[in-house]
């Protein structure tokens, strides 16, 4: 158990030096995160989220308490111990070692010193009071790290030995890559026995109702999985290898697997294979879709919205048309611009007449006029109808699927 004579220390200062230095308490904070996040790796990161709120609201708690307690003997400290136990937690939840936590506030203590020391001098203070108060100081930032680090131990110690633990997080923490967490993923993945490759397939999971569990068992242990959220997800450097045993064992599962990308990408990886998961049947077969064999799709598909304006941009000289009409011309367009055949070339494919293809190419250029014979404007032609065949069989799954 921590002894905290700094307290006592503290309560020793005379009241009015903690009054003198209230008014530096709000820069005294700004001039310490300032420096931390300039000289520790860890607490490098844009101050917002949950990682800003923590950080500040560390620094003022721990600045204003230590001035609070001056010449206050009967100043309560339970909450000041419970807090900083929590944010020990916190660094053990989070990954980190407590190295950070403990140069961060070894420095801020340095720096509030030298800070706060030019209204010491001011004030005319007895040097026996300043000796004193720079002892309780630097005794105080020993003591909240010691707090800290047994909230740690305490966490640690109910997370020993349970590594599926620790596996989750670090599969949540690279899901999510948080700036500056390359660090808290390589201590992790050490602390649960993991080899951190290079690259990796992010693998989006969907279970459909009445669904067997999965069948994890036949998962290696290089696989992370997290199957018990909303969103289940493997990670999987090896995917090929990794999923193969899963081809004919899914039962009401599918499956969306993302390229192999760096550590890095993640995040990114893991909303592309969501996104084919969204897709129908019918765009993206297969209850294992493998996204590297369908990256034109999904990039279509990447914005529906945007997609839908390249639609309005590029096939308006169809809005005046009735629906069936507008069908059989943009099925017969399509065929043209991806062949660039003749028309009993087209006929054979779309199962029609010749003559009708002719009747049909003649509308279309009556149409579209020059646009077909620009390159910019054929190419945009084509990505609109194609994404438009995509939403189309896309929502004829869902339809299907309801």
């Amino acid at each position: 158990m921590v002894e905290y004579r700094s307290f006592r220390l503290l309560a020793a200062v005379p009241r009015d030096f903690g009054v003198a230095l209230r008014p530096h308490i709000a820069s005294t904070v700004a001039a310490m995160i300032q420096e931390v996040r300039g000289t520790v790796p860890d607490y490098a990161q844009p101050l917002r989220g949950v990682f800003g709120k923590v950080l500040l609201g560390s620094v003022e708690y721990a600045v204003q308490h230590c001035v609070d307690s001056m010449g206050t003997p009967d100043q309560p400290h339970e909450h000041w111990v419970e807090f900083f136990r929590r944010r020990g937690r916190l660094e053990f939840t989070e990954g980190r070692n407590l190295d950070a936590l403990q140069d961060s506030a070894t420095i801020g203590a340095r720096v509030a010193w030298r800070s706060m020391h030019p209204a010491v001098v001011q004030a005319g203070v007895d040097p026996d009071i300043v000796s004193i108060t720079a002892e309780a100081i630097f005794a105080y930032v020993d003591e909240l790290c010691a707090t800290a680090i047994e909230g740690y131990q305490r966490a640690q110690a109910e997370a020993e030995g349970t590594v599926p633990v620790r596996r989750r997080r670090l599969l949540e923490l690279i899901a999510k890559a948080p700036e500056g967490s390359a660090r808290s993923i390589a201590e992790l993945a050490g602390g649960a026995g993991w080899p951190l490759p290079e690259t990796a397939a992010m693998v989006a999971l969907e279970r459909r109702p009445g669904a067997a569990e999965f069948p994890v068992d036949l998962l290696g242990d290089g696989v992370l999985a997290e199957l018990d959220g909303p969103e289940p997800h493997l990670l999987s450097s090896d995917p090929d290898t990794d999923l193969a045993p899963l081809a004919d064992r899914l039962d009401g599962w599918r499956a969306a697997v993302s390229p192999v990308v760096p550590l890095a990408d993640a995040p990114a990886a893991l909303r592309t294979a969501r996104r084919a998961l969204r897709l129908s049947t019918a765009a993206v077969p297969g209850p294992i879709i493998w996204c590297r064999d369908h990256l034109a799709t999904l990039w279509l598909l990447a914005e529906d919205f945007l997609a839908a304006e390249l639609a309005r941009r590029s096939l308006d000289p169809f809005a005046s048309l009735g629906e069936k009409q507008r069908e059989r011309l943009s099925e017969t367009l399509l065929v043209w611009l991806e062949s660039r055949g003749s028309a009993p070339e087209i006929a054979s494919q779309l199962g029609v007449h010749p003559h009708t293809v002719r009747n049909r190419l003649r509308q279309l250029e009556n149409l579209f006029g020059d646009r077909l014979r620009d390159a910019d404007d054929r190419l945009g032609i084509q990505l609109a109808l194609r994404a438009q065949r995509l939403m189309q069989a896309q929502l004829h799954g869902d339809d299907e699927s309801g």
